[in-house]
């Protein structure tokens, strides 16, 4: 028995998978654009959502506050706003029964559970633990920091973030592939 032929099909496959079949003819260098494309979508649409938020809080006090446009919580949700224009995006660019949107759909949703469900919920001991030490010890430690408290987010923020995503990759698949 020749061992060369184990890991080789005798015969090509029936059918190619639906990322591999052939794409339209386009311009050259544009075919690696258009498979990133719904990356760079969610990438910008979550640098915007923070941005939003880090303005916001400038507007309303005055005063910049640079963590504000890293830091976690608030309204809108960026990382909902992300994940939902990642999952609508490739839905729109490979189709929305293909895999690859299967798998962005399902890390969409952990995402989205884990800012409304976990990180609310450490949030809100972070609450706890912080009047917990204000009350409890007159003199803290100098050195000690108070617990993050604005960690997740509320079901509403969170919709309001997905809604917001999956607006803006439906609007830039309108606009720019009609």
């Amino acid at each position: 028995m020749n061992c060369r032929h184990l890991d080789t099909p005798r015969h090509r496959p029936h059918h190619r998978p639906p990322t591999a079949r052939a794409a339209p003819a386009r311009a050259p260098g544009t075919a690696k654009e258009a498979a990133t494309e719904p990356f760079w979508i969610a990438l910008a649409v979550g640098l915007i959502v923070q941005g939003y938020k880090g303005f916001m809080v400038f507007f309303r006090t005055g005063r910049w506050n640079m963590r504000r446009f890293v830091e976690t919580g608030g309204m809108p949700s960026s990382h909902s706003a992300s994940v939902a224009a990642l999952s609508t995006a490739v839905g729109l660019w490979h189709g929305f029964s293909n895999g690859l949107f299967a798998v962005t759909l399902y890390f969409s949703l952990v995402v989205m559970y884990d800012a409304a469900g976990l990180r609310r919920a450490a949030g809100r001991q972070a609450m706890v633990l912080n009047r917990l030490i204000d009350r409890h010890f007159h003199e803290p430690e100098r050195d000690t920091q108070k617990l993050m408290e604005l960690l997740g987010h509320t079901p509403f923020e969170v919709l309001i973030g997905a809604l917001l995503g999956a607006g803006t990759a439906i609007l830039w698949y309108r606009v720019h592939h009609p």
